[in-house]
């Protein structure tokens, strides 16, 4: 980028002739959820994380995916909330956090969201806070799934320009205004007769891109970005498309794609401009792999399958993007070590460091 009668069972003692009860033990009461309607508070800000914040450069805007985890309790928010007040209220608490400063809008890949839907998102967030948003699937999927999943037919209006103004472009800059960090169309994994004809599939994406409303006038930060799932369209002629109609490549870090390393040559030939990544799933779960994260992870109130290497790759490239004073976006799922606030203060300790060591 988680609320007898006694007459009717005649041969059970009555009450007072049961035999007593063994005292309790002496258990901690759980947690109590906070009201169905609760504001969401958060967490008391870090000492530490606010110091760690303050030395990261400002060009630099990490996030996470979403925001409606309960099992962020004591890490973003002040108590257990249940999962819809999250989802619903816990907005304006997530952009509290020192280190946060974008969230990625993953919802909008499902559903469309509307204008208005924007603006509340907008007015709970400080003036400073950027958004990275998912193209919806109608028009970035070039195949119609069921809800497993599963490609049904073909998409009639993948990557229809009209589409993408109409239920993205426009009413995200009609909502989110000079909030919006980037808008990210991720193509989803393209049939094998369209990546056939690689020059045709790349001339249609560039189509689709040139003939999107300017941003910059409305958010001065904001950038389009494409994301892919097929390894083979990081190829010259990519970065040159791209190129050419004003737009950059969204790194994603996900066991489709190969690693950071191999992932450079097109952040290079983009160069200079702005970092867009989104880290969205630990290699370790293979090319489809996201139920199994999600069962291993919950509640993603703790790390689970550490992975420094890429940590440490993601820090070396967001330090030389904010260095040469480029904006880097970048969102961190729960799928890709366990608990994407715990990923993000490290990747944070990280980054710094490596400011450190460069003066």
């Amino acid at each position: 980028m988680s609320e007898v009668q006694d007459s009717l069972f005649p041969d059970l003692p009555r009450p007072q002739e049961a035999p007593a009860a063994p005292p309790p033990l002496e258990v901690e009461p759980p947690a109590k959820k906070k009201p169905r309607g609760a504001t969401v508070a958060p967490m008391p800000a870090d000492p530490a994380l606010v110091e760690l914040a303050s030395a990261l450069s400002p060009n630099l805007r990490l996030g996470t995916s979403s925001w409606s985890y309960p099992g962020w309790a004591n890490l973003v928010w002040d108590g257990e909330y249940a999962e819809t007040v999250l989802s619903k209220n816990g907005l304006s608490a997530l952009a509290q956090h020192p280190l946060f400063r974008t969230v990625s809008l993953d919802r909008n890949f499902y559903r469309a969201l509307t204008a208005s839907q924007y603006a509340r998102y907008a007015a709970m967030v400080p003036a400073d806070f950027r958004f990275v948003v998912k193209a919806p699937s109608l028009v970035a999927d070039a195949t119609v799934r069921d809800e497993s999943g599963r490609g049904t037919q073909v998409n009639p209006v993948f990557l229809n320009s009209e589409i993408a103004i109409q239920e993205f472009v426009q009413p995200a800059l009609d909502g989110l205004g000079d909030r919006i960090g980037a808008l990210v169309f991720q193509l989803s994994p393209i049939p094998s007769q369209l990546l056939a004809d690689q020059p045709a599939l790349l001339t249609r994406i560039g189509e689709m891109l040139e003939a999107l409303p300017g941003l910059k006038q409305t958010a001065p930060d904001a950038v389009i970005a494409v994301e892919v799932r097929d390894p083979q369209l990081l190829c010259p002629g990519f970065a040159d498309m791209l190129r050419s109609v004003g737009a950059t490549f969204c790194m994603g870090l996900h066991a489709k794609m190969p690693p950071i390393e191999d992932q450079l040559p097109m952040l290079r030939a983009l160069w200079p401009g702005p970092l867009v990544c989104r880290w969205n799933l630990h290699r370790r779960h293979g090319r489809f792999g996201y139920e199994d994260a999600e069962k291993l992870y919950g509640p993603f109130d703790k790390i689970v399958d550490p992975d420094p290497e890429t940590r440490a790759a993601l820090a070396k490239v967001i330090a030389g993007t904010t260095r040469a004073g480029q904006n880097a976006f970048v969102t961190v799922s729960n799928n890709a070590e366990g608990c994407a606030p715990l990923t993000i203060a490290s990747l944070a300790r990280d980054i710094v460091e490596l400011q450190l060591r460069s003066g």
